[in-house]
């Protein structure tokens, strides 16, 4: 059973998901303002955080600022709108992915499921070392454990399944959309946007300089690549 928090302040929709997610078997606790939900999230740790960005008094925005400072639980926003700006600085401050609303039950379980399906420990290949080093970063794919110099890196699961990507094919360039497919698992054309955040956020926990990537580098009009190292 997955434990959602729901932070959403219209009592419709507020009601609306969280009958949808409880009948689908997920234990589901819902708040209508972000001060609730940061109580409840320090009460008792969701597997999954959903957050509607307008929310009276703390914004949604706040709200994801303040859960990164102290957690990587997994977290999608909610939006009315796919084109906000707030959805973009969202996405910046540690959102791993996001939903347009209205959405059907469906979509939002699916969405659900994809962002944990990043924190499940995939099978290594047996001819590829579970444990691999590229200069002072070391990457453990089966405890899905990221260091550099010997420190563990607060990775979100969104930017730790990206780099588990990556580096599986260093020198091989992928499009953003093939990464939405692979890592987000979306199978439409989707949001970009998903993608060069997560890339902002990822090169600013593992690089010495993020404006000269050393690890994630862009290949232009293109996509991205691991390396060259």
């Amino acid at each position: 059973m997955t434990h959602v928090l729901l932070i959403e302040d219209d009592p419709a929709v507020r009601r609306g998901v969280t009958l949808g997610l409880r009948r689908r078997g997920h234990e589901t606790e819902a708040v209508g303002t972000g001060e609730e939900g940061l109580e409840a999230l320090a009460a008792n740790t969701p597997d999954i955080v959903l957050l509607d960005l307008m929310l009276p008094g703390m914004s949604g925005l706040e709200v994801c600022r303040r859960i990164r400072q102290t957690s990587q639980v997994p977290l999608v926003i909610l939006s009315a709108r796919s084109d906000d700006v707030d959805v973009v600085v969202g996405l910046e401050v540690g959102a791993d992915d996001y939903i347009v609303k209205p959405a059907s039950d469906e979509v939002i379980e699916a969405r659900m499921r994809a962002v944990l399906r990043r924190l499940a420990p995939s099978q290594p290949d047996t001819a590829e070392p579970e444990r691999v080093t590229y200069g002072d970063l070391e990457i453990d794919r089966a405890a899905l454990r990221v260091r550099k110099r010997g420190a563990d890196l607060a990775l979100a699961p969104s930017e730790i399944k990206l780099l588990l990507f990556l580096s599986a094919s260093p020198d091989q360039t992928f499009s953003r959309q093939q990464l939405l497919e692979q890592v987000w698992e979306h199978s439409y054309y989707a949001d970009v946007r998903l993608v060069d955040a997560c890339v902002m956020r990822l090169r600013a926990k593992t690089e010495d300089d993020p404006r000269n990537p050393r690890y994630v580098q862009t290949v232009r009009g293109f996509g991205y690549r691991f390396g060259p190292l």
